[in-house]
C-alpha cells in the first residue's frame, strides 16, 4: 500500500496545484504524510454526508473537487459545520485532498469527462492554456457530434446521461434548432460567454446561468444555453478521476481500492414546474 505523500504525488502529477487558479484553494487539507492509504473515495464536495459516507467505507484518502475552505478561517472548531468535517476526518484518520480548478484546466479534465458523458468529440479548449505547447489544456471544451441533432435532443441527451437532479436541464434557444458544435464547461461557465461565441459554437452547455448574462448572450446570437445543475456537471470527472488513479495504481501494484460516491450532494433537492409553464 502506498503512503499517503505517494498517493498524492500522483495526484499532483494528474492535476498539477500551479495550473490552479491563484484565488483557489487546491491540494491537502488534513492527513498524515506517513499514513498508509489503502481506500480512496472521489467526491464533488466535501461535505459531512460525503464525509460520514467515507467513515463507513473505511477509506483513507477523500478526494474532492470542490476546496472546504475557498477563502479561508479562523477555526476549526466543531460548533462549524466545516470545523465538524475536518474533525470527523481526522479522528477516522481520513486525508482530504482537493483538485478544482487544476482539474478544470488538466488533460483531461473536468470538461472532457462532461463531453465524455455526452458522448462529444472534443476538438480543443475552449480557453486554451498558454503555459501548454501542445494546446491540449485549459478550460471549458469546444466539441463536435457524430451527426446533427436538435437543441430538443441534445437537451433530452443531458438529461438523461448526467445524474438526475431537482433541476433537470434548462434550454434557452429554439429547441428545433440544429446542433453540430458544442462548447462544455463544468461548473459555473458564464463568465465563458466572450470565449464560446468566438468559437462559433450552436451551443453552449454548463451550468448556474445567471438571468443578465444569458438574456446578453441570447441578444448577441442564436446560440442556443444549456444550463444543467452545478454538482451534475462536475459528477463524471469523479469517474474519470477514480479510473487514473486505478491505473496509476495498478501500474505502481499499489492495489488500492477507488471508489466514487453517487451521493447527490446538489442543494437543490425539489422542483414545482410552474402551471402552464413551457416543457
Amino acid at each position: 500500500m502506498p503512503r499517503l505523500s505517494e498517493a498524492i504525488a500522483a495526484l499532483d502529477a494528474l492535476w498539477p496545484p500551479g495550473s490552479a487558479e491563484a484565488w483557489d484553494a487546491v491540494g491537502t487539507v488534513c492527513g498524515d504524510p506517513d499514513q498508509e492509504v489503502s481506500r480512496v473515495l472521489f467526491a464533488v464536495d466535501p461535505v459531512q454526508e460525503i464525509v460520514d459516507e467515507a467513515v463507513k467505507l473505511g477509506a483513507d484518502l477523500l478526494v474532492t473537487h470542490h476546496p472546504l475552505y475557498l477563502r479561508g478561517t479562523t477555526t476549526v472548531a466543531a460548533s462549524t459545520f466545516k470545523g465538524r468535517v475536518v474533525h470527523t476526518l481526522i479522528k477516522n484518520d481520513i486525508a482530504l485532498h482537493v483538485a478544482h480548478t487544476n482539474a478544470d484546466r488538466a488533460d483531461p479534465g473536468v470538461s472532457d469527462a462532461l463531453a465524455g458523458a455526452l458522448d462529444l468529440r472534443v476538438v480543443r479548449p475552449l480557453v486554451p492554456d498558454p503555459a501548454d505547447p501542445e494546446g491540449r489544456r485549459g478550460l471549458g471544451r469546444v466539441c463536435a457530434l457524430d451527426h446533427p441533432i436538435t437543441v430538443r435532443e441534445l437537451a433530452a441527451r443531458a438529461a438523461e446521461r448526467l445524474p438526475a437532479t431537482a433541476q433537470g436541464i434548462r434550454v434557452a434557444g429554439d429547441p428545433d434548432a440544429i446542433v453540430r458544435t458544442v462548447a462544455v464547461s463544468g461548473g459555473s461557465g458564464d463568465s465563458l460567454f466572450e470565449d464560446v461565441r468566438a468559437a462559433g459554437v450552436d451551443a453552449f452547455l454548463t451550468a448556474d446561468l445567471r438571468h443578465h448574462p444569458a438574456s446578453e448572450a441570447r441578444a448577441h446570437s442564436p446560440l442556443a444555453l444549456l444550463d444543467a445543475a452545478h454538482w451534475a456537471t462536475e459528477w463524471p470527472w469523479c469517474e474519470l478521476a477514480a479510473a487514473q488513479l486505478d491505473e496509476i495504481s495498478d501500474r505502481h501494484g499499489w492495489d488500492l481500492r477507488v471508489h466514487v460516491s453517487k451521493t447527490v450532494t446538489d442543494p437543490w433537492n425539489s422542483h414545482s414546474p410552474s402551471p402552464g409553464a413551457p416543457n
